[in-house]
């Protein structure tokens, strides 16, 4: 098979493993409803699931979405594609992600599918990325909010671990696809204080 071929199957499976929704699974299975009916978000991700179902549920969830992305990138290397491509077949997990094509294209916003992708491609960065945005949202406690203040620094951290020109400006393109595709949650101040909804949603 063509390199070219190659590197489209890529990408088709990149999007078909970013639209497993494992959220709504989660959910379905512990609660037996959609997690956008449940979530005042209407956002298909571990940060809802944490905050409606139970934190265990929550981290199983971002597991899943995380081993997603890492999946795309990881089949794409596989294939022995070149680094344009291997991007390609994890944004296209992320655009799965945000647009299922299982759950009627409404999805989440890709935040533990990019963790996934760069636990891959750049491991040390992806850590010192979650590392800082645990500290900043333990103050914020707001998600898109920490995703704002931490994102813009993805780009730095690739860099200072070695990451190529093209994974560093792929960085910069996802910080600016990010902050732009999770607008509509700081307009309308939807995402959550984690603290106060776990309290209030135990399991059983």
């Amino acid at each position: 098979m063509s390199h070219l071929l190659l590197g489209l199957l890529a990408i088709l499976i990149g999007y078909l493993l970013g639209s497993i929704p494992f959220a709504y699974i989660v959910t379905k299975l512990k609660k037996g409803i959609d997690i956008r009916q449940l979530d005042p978000t209407h956002n298909v991700g571990a940060a809802s699931v944490m905050r409606q179902v139970g934190k265990r549920e929550g981290i199983i969830a971002g597991a899943g979405d995380a081993a997603k992305g890492a999946a795309s990138v990881l089949i794409a290397l596989a294939f022995q594609l070149s680094e344009p491509w291997v991007l390609a077949a994890g944004f296209a997990a992320v655009i799965g992600h945000g647009f299922p094509i299982y759950i009627r294209l409404r999805g989440g916003q890709g935040m533990a599918t990019l963790v996934g992708i760069y636990l891959v491609l750049s491991p040390w960065a992806a850590l010192t990325f979650l590392a800082l945005m645990g500290i900043i949202l333990l103050f914020l406690r707001n998600i898109f909010l920490s995703l704002v203040v931490a994102g813009p620094t993805t780009p730095l951290f690739v860099w200072l671990y070695g990451g190529s020109i093209l994974l560093i400006a792929f960085s910069m393109f996802i910080v600016v696809y990010m902050v732009l595709r999770n607008y509509r949650g700081f307009v309308q101040f939807k995402e959550a204080r984690l603290s106060n909804p776990l309290k209030r949603h135990k399991d059983g």
